[in-house]
């Protein structure tokens, strides 16, 4: 508690700058006002209290100077004692011209025989006034002039009022304004801390505190837009320029994965081109001799009668025609299909992709069902379209036991084809990135080239759609294709792309 109190009560470098710079400056003006003011109410006290002593000299110098014409002392003292009746006086004595005292009340000086002020007052006939040490103490003495009938001096009047009287009416006044003042000086640091925290110092500090947050990678944060319009507007200029960096950030991961699938399009693009330089040689080297071979097994065929060695001259060509089919699917992998795609009916190519592979089939008992609607078309090569869908049928027939279904829908952006196998299913442990790399294969050695899925794989990324296989709930395995309904070629897109 104490430390949240004494964090909320640490002045912010606005909150100094703003007490330093324009709360300091009017607290000094307000007590420099305030002194003048103090100076200004003395002077005009002590010039008050200086009248009132004025004017009681002024009522008394009459009387006394008629006494005085007559040497009348008893009426000359009586004269001074009315003084006290009339005001604060400590002190009134009556002298002669040559400053003998004639009488006296109060705190007063006896002998003036030497004074220069007397002399003055004497000399010029007018009133004088000075502050003097009389019995110890400090007055304020006025002295006034008293004449007789001709308007001759014939001595002067000393009116004697302690000095101290002249700052006592305003010590009090001086104390209430100073404590005012200092009253007014907390308050108003009061009203500018709590004042500038409630208005200013609160969303200052909200927003400080979303500036660290955002540096400490809090990337999504964003500041509350409260506050004055200028910090408010702040705020959003922070957020907007967050928003900003986000999307850029976001555009920038989207060019570099765009950068890095092309890239990779570029790299099996080269490594299709590697291929299909080798299995051209391939193909070239084996082709000739390959059908020098089975010629020749097929003629010894037509004139040999023994059992064994045509059991031989069959096995010869069967490995003949199996190494022919390696090869050719080597070079269907390997071949990239045409850039000029046209429109294609699904529903018939399956049916001839069907039709084409019954003479393959061993299992008299399989079954092949389609579900390929005729309306459905899409923009492709249906050379190779037929290639990869063949591939896809072949493996499923050669891994189930019954039947096989090929599946078609639309939606929307493009079409799903679905060929599934009621057969075992893919062995534990097997991926699809595995399945989709040339030569992997599933079957017995001599049963398969690992080159099918390969041609599948090969031929759906020409035409810009996915592959995934795996094994259906209901048992066997299930492969899906999903091609766009208006494709673009893999290598026509990273042409575009260099264009750019």
């Amino acid at each position: 508690m104490k430390k949240s109190v004494f964090r909320f009560l640490r002045l912010s470098g606005l909150q100094r700058a703003l007490l330093l710079y324009v709360v300091l400056p009017l607290l000094v003006i307000a007590g420099a006002g305030i002194a003048v003011g103090l100076d200004r109410m003395a002077t005009l006290e002590s010039d008050r209290l200086k009248d009132d002593v004025e004017l009681i000299g002024r009522a008394i110098r009459l009387p006394i100077g008629e006494a005085l014409a007559v040497n009348d002392e008893e009426a000359v003292r009586r004269t001074l004692q009315s003084v006290f009746d009339i005001g604060r006086i400590y002190g009134a004595s009556v002298f002669d011209v040559n400053g003998n005292q004639v009488a006296a009340a109060g705190i007063t000086e006896r002998d003036l025989t030497t004074s220069q002020v007397a002399q003055q007052v004497v000399t010029t006939g007018e009133q004088q006034e000075r502050y003097r040490q009389v019995s110890g103490m400090f007055l304020f003495s006025h002295f006034i002039p008293v004449f007789d009938d001709l308007g001759r001096t014939n001595g002067f009047i000393q009116i004697n009022r302690r000095a101290s009287d002249f700052d006592a009416s305003l010590t009090q006044l001086s104390q209430t304004a100073w404590a005012t003042w200092g009253v007014l000086c907390f308050a108003t640091l009061a009203v500018v801390i709590f004042g500038h925290y409630g208005g200013v110092g609160r969303h200052v500090n909200a927003l400080t505190q979303s500036m660290n947050r955002i540096e400490r990678g809090e990337r999504a944060h964003r500041a509350d837009e409260a506050g004055p319009s200028e910090l408010a507007e702040l705020a959003r200029g922070l957020n907007r320029m967050l928003n900003s960096i986000d999307n850029k950030d976001r555009e920038l991961v989207q060019r570099q994965a765009h950068e890095e699938a092309l890239a990779q399009q570029l790299q099996y693009q080269e490594k299709m081109a590697a291929i299909g330089r080798v299995a051209g040689g391939i193909a070239h080297e084996l082709g000739a001799p390959l059908t020098v071979i089975d010629g020749r097994a097929r003629r010894l065929l037509k004139d040999n009668q023994d059992p064994s060695q045509v059991r031989q001259l069959e096995a010869i060509r069967g490995q003949v025609a199996r190494l022919t089919r390696i090869v050719r699917q080597l070079l269907n992998y390997t071949r990239a299909g045409s850039s000029d795609y046209e429109s294609v009916q699904l529903g018939p190519l399956a049916n001839d992709c069907v039709a084409n592979l019954r003479h393959e089939l061993t299992n008299d008992e399989l079954q092949i069902t389609l579900d390929v609607p005729d309306d459905l078309h899409i923009e492709a090569d249906e050379a190779r379209l037929e290639l990869a869908l063949i591939n896809i049928i072949r493996n499923a027939a050669q891994s189930a036991t019954r039947e096989v279904s090929v599946t078609a829908v639309s939606d929307g952006d493009g079409v799903q084809i679905r060929v599934r196998d009621d057969g075992a299913g893919l062995p534990e442990g097997v991926d699809q990135a595995q399945l989709l790399e040339p030569f992997f294969s599933t079957k017995t050695q001599g049963e398969g080239t690992g080159l099918g899925l390969a041609i599948v794989h090969n031929v759906v990324t020409e035409h810009g759609g996915r592959v995934a296989i795996a094994n259906h709930s209901a048992g066997g395995c299930e492969v899906t294709i999903w091609l766009p309904t208006r494709a673009l070629p893999v290598i026509k897109a990273v042409e575009n792309e260099d264009d750019e």
